[in-house]
């Protein structure tokens, strides 16, 4: 496991952000869905996830995730991806999300 300092830590800014549009993603190399999701003040950004191993469109809805926010932007086919969705992958590639079980401010950081 690659050791890294704590300021390398805290350069990643983690927020929390709830989903608010979710659309198939057919030109994904791999299963995906395309992502919108509501950060607040930081806006709304896109993502693509690896997710519909375990979920439905209608079951993403309004679910609060956690994604770095400050990456740069990756192409991926034709959707540019503006944050990372974080998640636990388990057997099989199958990606659980990492969310937040209760109510908290949209763009909330993680610490």
């Amino acid at each position: 496991m690659k050791k890294i300092f704590f300021s390398q830590f805290t350069d990643i800014e983690m927020r929390v952000g709830k989903v608010i549009r979710v659309e198939d993603f057919p030109n994904a190399k791999k299963p995906a869905y395309k992502l919108w999701i509501d950060f607040g003040k930081y806006g709304i950004k896109k993502s693509s996830a690896q997710i519909t191993k375990l979920y439905k469109k209608e079951q993403l809805l309004n679910v609060l995730v956690v994604a770095v926010t400050n990456f740069h932007p990756k192409q991926v086919a034709d959707f540019m991806s503006e944050v990372l969705v974080l998640g636990v992958v388990r057997e099989n590639e199958e990606v659980s999300l990492l969310t937040v079980n209760h109510e908290v401010p949209l763009g909330s950081r993680i610490s």
